[in-house]
């Protein structure tokens, strides 16, 4: 834009009132269009952004209400549970077992203990274990909190805005590296063709006005709008399929995904929890133990999960009543939860959780009979007995109980338990998982499950999923297990099971070091995982922290939308790609056999106006370049940014391009002998059809009639020809140093057109088979 309005100033200088229009127009329609544009492209990342907006729950005139959090205000009160991310910074008024992490302002991984308090005023930020901070996320445990200060004010706010950076991803560097590659050789081209021009004695203004127009034609200007435009449109594109792109930068590197990794709750199963039997320690179905995990189920106020609501829908043949006194909520290192209630004959306080983490707080064991034994002489039936359920598919929960007299309710209490039972738990395969992860495979993308249950379940579910002799890792094995092995390791393993939150990271780490790896997540224990991924994937319903963390949200928690998601990807790829192809073979090719031809004609070989018209006119088709049909073939590999590739290609094609603007500059000038007009509209006609008809020829890596290219791209390559075929026949032709060409002039030019066009056809389907498949 800015070569073209020194173009203007230029012209204006000269006097020339044609060339002031003509290149004026230019500048006001590529800039309305690239405004209009990009501001489409800008209201559908901000409808997108309003669609997963953070919401908090507050209290206001003593009602609990749901608003977004730029909503909040201070003085509101915000009711806090696992999961929530902080919108405010906040002072507790009530906690109860919360832990929150202040990773993003500290640094410090592990999670802080908040309590009610009263500090001084001195006590530096990361000592004061009263204050909440905006953007740290809870835990475990639950909250009310009074909000103190919002936006910029708060302490986030500050850091945030003084250090704001956006993280580049790998396809966007390789674009701005790409730009500045072909900017650099423009620019030196054009301050060539410049001092050339001036030793010849040929006029200053008129040479500066060339080689301005030059530099224009070869420039990468459509660049940045056409990879913006490609991935607005594959994000509006992805939302009718129900996902909801967060980070639009994103979608390029969905494209590049060859490994997809997902715990199996929701994506693999229904994700629909059925309890099919609450049993003893014996296994036969019991009341009590039903009452017990009805309880603790219901009474629990924590983050909401699909367990508790499964449990809260128990038809109990009798329901005592019961009231809550106490609660110590569920976290990823004790992994259970506790309630205390008041019956009407005791106080009882329930522990459900586990297995493992349940029966290493029991010592004694509640028979089928009603007595209570010591546990150790039933130890091994238990574990049998957990074995055995989830060899057949069943998740198995452990729950226990104590008679207790204290009202003073801590995860202290978790001692001395009696084991009473397990609740057992199915949640079926998903019909259409087979061919899903069938569709996956075409796409050459594998696939991995990373789940924090145990080894026996997640077996059975591999099994069910047509994974035969599965490789399975536990959590116990990738704890002794050093990086470096673990690298080998993972690319092996189908299934890792009974996996820590933790280790979740470091599975993804492992695997980046191969594959380019999507993770999807929903909870807390995700967080880590969906950070590292190159590219993280949360559901809508799933908890704040891990949302704001992905790059991407499903409106339906679906593996077939992911490979929706993924074709998207490599289609906003291979879109911005061909533009990149055109821009380095044809018009790159075409400007630098005009800028040797001045060197060698005593006069131009186009006017700067009729550069800039080429352009012009072949701007517009290309940029529905970014919402073109794409190829089959091309999306069945992942889209990948070599530079190496791109340079091959730009050497045959250039050398391509010029070899026929040779022809036509030798058949003009010695067969025809035409003079300085003809010569012009000549090379007018020849370029553009060039680059127009190499649209056609690129945009496929097939013979380019075996493809169809998209409707918009088509419609205007079209009014591109006839525009330009037309043009020497106008009125205003000469302002522009047009003339009408004869029959045997304008018959020789296209022959030239059909020869490029076959010969392009070929040498593409050879380079591709050649380059793309090495």
């Amino acid at each position: 834009m800015l070569l073209l309005i020194g173009a203007v100033t230029i012209s204006g200088f000269l006097g020339d009132i044609s060339d002031v229009l003509i290149i004026l127009f230019i500048v006001l329609s590529t800039g309305l269009l690239s405004f209009f544009q990009e501001r489409n492209a800008g209201k559908v990342v901000e409808k997108l952004q309003s669609m997963i907006s953070l919401k908090s729950t507050v209290l206001r005139e003593e009602l609990q209400q749901e608003i977004t959090s730029t909503q909040i205000v201070k003085g509101d009160v915000i009711i806090l549970n696992a999961g929530a991310m902080l919108p405010a910074d906040c002072l507790l008024i009530e906690s109860d077992e919360l832990y929150v992490n202040e990773a993003s302002l500290t640094g410090e991984s592990f999670p802080v203990r908040k309590e009610v308090g009263i500090l001084d005023e001195q006590t530096e930020l990361a000592k004061r274990t009263n204050c909440l901070w905006e953007g740290t996320n809870i835990v475990s445990g639950n909250a009310k909190a009074l909000v103190i200060q919002t936006g910029e004010a708060t302490i986030f706010g500050s850091i945030s805005k003084s250090a704001s950076r956006t993280i580049e991803t790998a396809f966007e560097k390789g674009i701005r590296n790409f730009g500045f590659f072909l900017m650099k050789i423009t620019l030196v081209l054009a301050i060539f063709i410049l001092v050339v021009n001036l030793l010849n004695h040929k006029g200053i203004i008129e040479s500066a006005l060339f080689a301005l127009a030059l530099a224009v034609g070869m420039a990468p200007e459509l660049l940045p709008a056409i990879t913006t435009i490609a991935m607005s449109a594959g994000a509006k594109r992805l939302l009718e399929k129900k996902v909801i792109v967060k980070k639009l930068n994103s979608i390029q590197n969905l494209g590049e995904v060859n490994l997809l990794c997902t715990d199996k709750t929701g994506t693999i199963t229904e994700g629909n929890i059925i309890v099919t039997s609450i049993v003893d320690g014996s296994g036969q179905e019991s009341e009590f133990v039903q009452q017990l995990a009805f309880w603790n189920a219901s009474l629990e106020s924590g983050y909401s999960n699909p367990i508790d609501d499964a449990l809260r829908q128990l038809k109990l043949d009798t329901n005592i009543s019961a009231e809550k006194i106490g609660e110590v909520p569920y976290d990823f290192i004790r992994k259970r939860l506790s309630i205390a209630v008041n019956t009407e004959k005791e106080t009882l306080f329930i522990s459900k959780g586990a297995f493992p983490q349940i029966i290493s707080i029991c010592s004694k064991l509640k028979t089928g009979n009603g007595s209570v034994e010591d546990i150790a002489d039933h130890k091994q039936a238990l574990e049998n007995m957990f074995v055995s359920y989830g060899s057949n598919g069943l998740r198995a929960v452990a729950i226990c109980y104590k008679p207790i007299v204290t009202n003073h309710i801590s995860k202290d209490l978790e001692t001395d338990m009696v084991f009473a039972g397990f609740i057992l738990m199915d949640d079926p395969i998903k019909s259409d998982i087979i061919v899903t992860i069938d569709e996956l495979s075409k796409l050459k993308v594998g696939l991995k499950i990373i789940t924090g249950d145990n080894v026996n379940v997640a077996r059975s579910i591999a099994l069910n999923i047509g994974i035969k002799n599965p490789v399975i890792m536990t959590g116990k094995q990738l704890f002794s297990t050093s990086p470096e092995a673990l690298k080998q390791l993972v690319k092996k393993t189908h299934l890792f099971a009974e996996v820590e939150p933790q280790q979740k990271e470091s599975i993804i780490l492992a695997l980046k070091k191969t594959y380019s790896v999507a993770y999807i997540g929903d909870g807390i224990n995700d967080v880590s995982a969906i950070n590292a991924a190159d590219v993280g994937i949360s559901v809508e319903n799933a908890v704040d922290v891990a949302r704001e963390a992905a790059d991407f949200v499903l409106i339906e928690k679906n593996l077939m939308v992911i490979v929706d998601g993924i074709k998207e990807g490599r289609k906003t790829f291979a879109n911005t790609l061909k533009y990149i192809f055109i821009n380095t073979g044809s018009t790159f090719g075409n400007m630098f056999s005009v800028a040797i031809a001045s060197l060698l004609l005593p006069f131009l070989p186009m006017l700067p106006k009729q550069i800039l018209l080429t352009n012009f006119i072949t701007d517009f088709p290309y940029l529905t370049v970014a919402s073109d049909n794409v190829d089959k073939e091309q999306l069945a590999r992942p889209g990948k940014w070599d530079l190496t590739f791109i340079r091959n290609y730009m050497v045959i094609f250039g050398i391509h391009s010029s070899l026929f603007d040779v022809i036509t500059f030798v058949i003009l000038l010695y067969v025809l002998k035409v003079k300085e007009s003809a010569f012009q509209t000549g090379w007018f006609i020849e370029s553009i059809l060039t680059e127009l008809f190499i649209l056609f020829i690129i945009r496929t890596h097939k013979n380019f009639f075996k493809s169809k290219p998209g409707k918009y791209l088509f419609i205007l390559s079209v009014v591109g020809l006839v525009i330009t075929l037309g043009l020497p026949y106008l009125p205003f032709a000469g302002d522009i140093g047009l003339i009408p060409l004869p029959i045997l002039n304008l018959g020789v030019m296209l022959l030239i057109v059909a020869a490029y066009i076959i010969t392009a056809d070929l040498l593409k389907v050879w380079f591709f088979k050649k380059y793309h498949n090495a």
